[in-house]
């Protein structure tokens, strides 16, 4: 989305300036993502509470931030992240298994091959299947497919170099191909009366 990028930069050039009508224009851009991402760190049912105690530090934190619209997508996720680890600790939990939320996003150009799989399946499937990964993993191939930062900006949201985000993300990429081709190999009809294909 070419021309929604450069919207989406105008945008938040207006919400830096306190535009209420640039804020809701990048807030409405980049939220469904966001709630992607953190539905697989905290689970569907903390996921949006996580998400709005972001929003609201990054308003109160916004006259700190300076820069374009990646480096915006890479720091309200960095917060997002720490809110969620921190919700995680005072919680004791791993995350529960993901609801639905909207269609992912197309993929960014340049993006791993991998995540074409990601594309062809629901939310909910691709939630599903991505919080079954390792979490480095998952948190690797969230960043760079659903929130479509680059290798540099994942690293520093999660404090790893591009390269270990890279090999993660597709490592994971990889897993879940297998996992889809291993699952499609097994849809040759319904079972018969005894469980057989």
């Amino acid at each position: 989305m070419p021309g929604g990028e450069d919207e989406l930069e105008q945008a938040l050039g207006r919400m830096l300036d306190g535009d209420e009508s640039g804020f809701r224009f990048v807030y409405r851009s980049i939220q469904p993502a966001l709630l992607r991402y953190l539905s697989v760190l905290v689970g569907p049912d903390d996921a949006e509470d996580v998400a709005s105690d972001s929003w609201g530090q990054a308003v109160r934190d916004l006259r700190r931030f300076h820069g374009r619209v990646d480096g915006f997508r890479g720091w309200i996720t960095t917060i997002a992240r720490n809110r969620a680890l921190d919700h995680l600790r005072a919680r004791g939990r791993r995350p529960a298994t993901p609801t639905p939320h909207e269609e992912l996003p197309e993929p960014a150009p340049g993006d791993d091959a991998g995540q074409g799989a990601l594309t062809s399946m629901s939310t909910h499937e691709a939630v599903r299947l991505i919080s079954a990964l390792p979490r480095e993993q998952a948190e690797a191939v969230m960043l760079r497919a659903v929130m479509g930062l680059d290798a540099k900006t994942a690293g520093q949201v999660l404090g790893r170099s591009p390269g270990a985000v890279r090999t993660a993300a597709h490592r994971g990429l990889k897993t879940l191909r297998e996992r889809l081709d291993a699952g499609a190999s097994n849809t040759f009809g319904p079972p018969d009366a005894d469980g057989v294909r």
